[in-house]
């Protein structure tokens, strides 16, 4: 390599990570610098990126969606206020609600919900959500799935609203995950059992992350959060109370 460091040249192969760049004085080698500057814009484009929802809606067409938005009224809101990220706007919680109701009375329920949620990266669930939700769904046969929910400025626990307001045993929050300097696409996956709104811990929730081509990729994470599923409805719980030291077999493992 021409920067001089080719000891480092094998490392470089099996990570992304920024090493061993070089310095020119007491600074870094143009290149470098200017390979920094696009990823950070790359991250910062992610953050602020629009959810085309009603685009990934059309591309989910062989599954019943339902379109829901945080209490967030916009972007600079979200990112200012988590705290209305995680609470469902009172319009689509009555409309969730009134779901329930339907068909097979108030006692209908769902053993699960999946949420597509825009999160920090709106572009991860543009990229890689439909990939992921057509490797997840086929693992669930004989689960009793409610209708797919894409939301808007969602933070992850804004699942816990909805899988109450549907009566759903475990919700799966698919959510743009915050971009970092190598990766700007990663989905990341949380599991609640029985979430209760404004009450459940993250330490109640397992986490599947990193999800994306380049770094976990859909089927083997599919994999996981399906058997992770089938855990938390065995013992009745997610979290710290479910370990992760019995992975399922996974192809290559």
């Amino acid at each position: 390599m021409s920067d001089g460091f080719d000891s480092w040249s094998n490392l470089r192969r099996y990570t992304p990570a920024r090493i061993a760049l070089g310095r020119t004085g007491d600074a870094l080698p143009l290149a470098r610098l200017l390979e920094f500057q696009a990823a950070h814009a790359l991250a910062r484009d992610a953050v602020h990126q629009p959810f085309d929802a009603d685009g990934l809606a059309d591309t989910l067409a062989d599954h019943p969606t339902l379109l829901v938005r945080s209490q967030a009224p916009d972007r600079a809101t979200y990112l200012q206020r988590p705290d209305l990220g995680r609470r469902l706007h009172a319009d689509d919680l009555a409309l969730l609600s009134g779901m329930r109701c339907q068909g097979q009375g108030p006692k209908k329920s769902y053993d699960a919900v999946i949420v597509l949620a825009d999160g920090l990266s709106a572009r991860a669930l543009h990229d890689h959500g439909k990939a992921l939700v057509d490797e997840l769904l086929p693992r669930l046969a004989g689960w009793d799935i409610a209708p797919l929910i894409l939301a808007r400025q969602a933070r992850v626990a804004l699942g816990d609203d909805v899988a109450a307001a549907l009566n759903a045993a475990i919700v799966v929050m698919l959510i743009g995950e915050r971009p970092g300097l190598t990766a700007a696409d990663s989905i990341g996956a949380y599991l609640t059992f029985r979430p209760q709104p404004g009450l459940t811990r993250d330490a109640e929730r397992n986490c599947v992350s990193n999800i994306r081509p380049d770094g976990y990729a859909p089927a083997l994470a599919a994999d996981l959060i399906a058997w992770l599923m089938s855990q938390a409805r065995r013992l009745k719980l997610t979290g710290i109370g479910l370990k992760q030291d019995r992975p399922p077999e996974l192809p290559g493992a």
